[in-house]
């Protein structure tokens, strides 16, 4: 526990020169404390030799009272500041970590587990320092000036109270470990709910549609109880541990009765004393009836910083290394050479000895079945996923040799996934530059045969799109995706199956559009369409990761292979795709 958490010491630096300044005012604070029994003490003596004269004691008791209050009140706000500064450098760093990871890394967690991480882990570890130090820091500051000034007051008594404490820290330790046990469990199955909750509402729609929203009802009872059932067997032992606490405290009072009670009888101890030492054994006391309950949040805090860390150690899948000999503008001459690539933990290749050279302004469309390699040869150019060294190169230089700002800043791709986020069309269509002015994106909502749908909507481009743009159509989604594409006017435009929701009249004008406004830059399509593909300079076929077919519609339809089959399928509007059994879907699928 202590490793993991000792771990934290990085982002609790900054500000640790604040932090001590809270502990010292802590320990300040019970000396406050300490000083209201012994101001107590005095007024009981003067009361009971006759002397009533107490004004001293209390004006002692009234100061230490106050003393203590402003002194405990600046602590506090001084250690919660700590606290806060460094949840706020935990969520900075997770949140840059996740930045900068790629496929791998997201196939690997989910979605709730890193929302789980990134809020109820971090909010953990925040409470570990605003209440967690405090609490550690009164009980050992509260046992040192207790037994501090018990001992003042009468070693012999003092002594006799010490051996119930080793029962105390045996069964702690002992609770401790199990507190762990369960807390890590407790931590897991909160991700759990996380992640359950974000698929479901993510799938609503599919749920809805298909009339499963009992089932899912179900299933989500069956995973919170999970939780639920963890959270007990947490709860069940801080419980225990919060019930047996008060009695080692009881212990001792009876203790200090017996024995104190004697000592009075025979004047070797003041009534005076006999009450302070009283006050001095709830000031010890008082910090370990709450034990429990901070050895549960010291535990839960390890296990959510071993879950930070575990994110925190991982390096970027992307490593952003640029030589600094590339030049500062790209031109958009793209070329594969030899290509090898296979997704980690797998030996089968996805792509296969591909070899291409795609010279500037000239328009290419990628096609083949799905699963064949699209997609992924596409995320290589603007290193999505990375390609070994020597076979991906954008003019003439080694894509891994410039600065991924770059690389992708000025090669535009759009992907698939019609993603829109929540907000306005003009912030979506314009994501990349917040400032730009009002004319280049209606142009590129032209270009994308989106302007006559935005301005049908009354609020035009302050239209809120809502979460993933669930206000539109698929259509219009696409095409707005496509308009943040085109907005950029990048030297490389990549297209990813960006047609596959809009018709084919629509299509041609969008087609157009790309011709008329992208005559000198460079633009790769993916497409499953004929339709599409003819228009291009050059179609390219690949079949199992290598490049089967490759040449203009004409020569490729004389060619008698997957492109000229496929073209006489779409032409007649049969389904099945030519040398597989299964059905064809023109314009749908998912590219690999």
């Amino acid at each position: 526990m202590l490793k993991s958490l000792f771990r934290l010491r990085v982002f609790v630096s900054p500000y640790r020169w604040r932090l001590l300044l809270g502990i010292f005012a802590f320990l300040l604070a019970r000396l406050f404390e300490a000083s209201v029994p012994i101001f107590m003490m005095q007024g009981i003596d003067k009361i009971g030799a006759g002397d009533f004269d107490v004004l001293y004691p209390v004006l002692g008791i009234i100061g230490g009272v106050l003393g203590r209050f402003t002194v405990v009140s600046f602590a506090r706000i001084t250690v919660r500041r700590v606290s806060l500064n460094m949840a706020f450098d935990l969520r900075q760093t997770f949140y840059d970590r996740l930045q900068h990871q790629g496929s791998r890394f997201f196939n690997r967690y989910s979605i709730g587990d890193m929302m789980t991480r990134a809020v109820a882990d971090i909010s953990l570890l925040q409470r570990l320092i605003s209440l967690g130090t405090i609490l550690l820091v009164i009980l050992v500051f509260a046992t040192l000036v207790g037994f501090a000034f018990m001992l003042s007051l009468s070693p012999a008594l003092t002594l006799l109270i010490l051996p119930p404490l080793p029962l105390v820290f045996i069964y702690a330790w002992y609770a401790s470990k199990q507190m762990g046990i369960t807390s890590a469990l407790v931590q897991n199955r909160l991700s759990d709910i996380g992640t359950h909750v974000q698929e479901n509402l993510s799938g609503i729609r599919t749920i809805q549609a298909m009339v499963q929203e009992e089932n899912e009802i179900a299933r989500f009872s069956i995973t919170n109880q999970q939780y639920a059932d963890a959270f007990y067997d947490q709860a069940r032992i801080n419980s225990m541990m919060m019930a047996w606490m008060p009695v080692f405290s009881a212990v001792s009072i009876i203790i200090v009765l017996g024995y104190g009670g004697t000592m009075v009888q025979n004047g070797s101890l003041s009534i005076g004393a006999f009450a302070a030492f009283f006050m001095y054994i709830n000031m010890v006391v008082q910090p370990f009836r709450v034990a429990g309950f901070m050895i549960n949040l010291f535990q839960r805090a390890a296990i959510a910083s071993n879950r930070l860390f575990e994110v925190f150690d991982l390096e970027p899948e992307i490593v952003d290394n640029p030589s600094g000999l590339t030049p500062q503008n790209i031109i958009g001459n793209i070329e594969f050479r030899n290509l090898d690539f296979h997704y980690p933990d797998t030996e089968t290749k996805v792509l296969n000895a591909v070899n291409l050279d795609i010279k500037q302004g000239e328009s290419i469309t990628i096609m083949g079945r799905v699963g064949s390699g699209k997609t992924t040869l596409l995320k290589q150019i603007v290193r999505l996923l990375d390609a070994p060294s020597g076979q991906v190169f954008v003019d003439g230089y080694d894509v891994l040799d410039y600065p991924l700002a770059q690389l992708r800043s000025q090669i535009a791709f759009v992907p698939q996934d019609t993603f829109l986020f929540d907000g306005s069309l003009r912030d979506n269509l314009s994501y990349d530059d917040a400032d730009r002015s009002i004319e280049p994106i209606w142009r590129a909502a032209e270009a994308a045969d989106l302007k006559d749908t935005i301005e049908a909507f009354p609020e035009q481009m302050q239209t809120m799109v809502g979460e993933r743009g669930v206000t539109l159509s698929g259509g219009q989604k696409q095409r707005a995706t496509l308009a943040r594409g085109l907005i950029r006017n990048a030297a490389v435009l990549i297209l990813d199956d960006c047609f596959s929701s809009v018709d084919t009249e629509t299509e041609e004008h969008i087609l157009s559009e790309l011709k008329r406004l992208r005559k000198s830059q460079t633009t790769i399509l993916v497409s499953h369409r004929v339709s599409t593909a003819r228009h291009s300079d050059r179609i390219v076929v690949l079949i199992d990761g290598h490049i089967s077919e490759a040449g203009s519609h004409e020569s490729l339809i004389k060619q008698k292979g997957y492109y000229a089959e496929l073209e006489q399928i779409q032409r007649e509007g049969q389904r099945e795709e030519p040398g597989d059994e299964t059905a064809l879907s023109p314009g749908s699928g998912t590219a690999t």
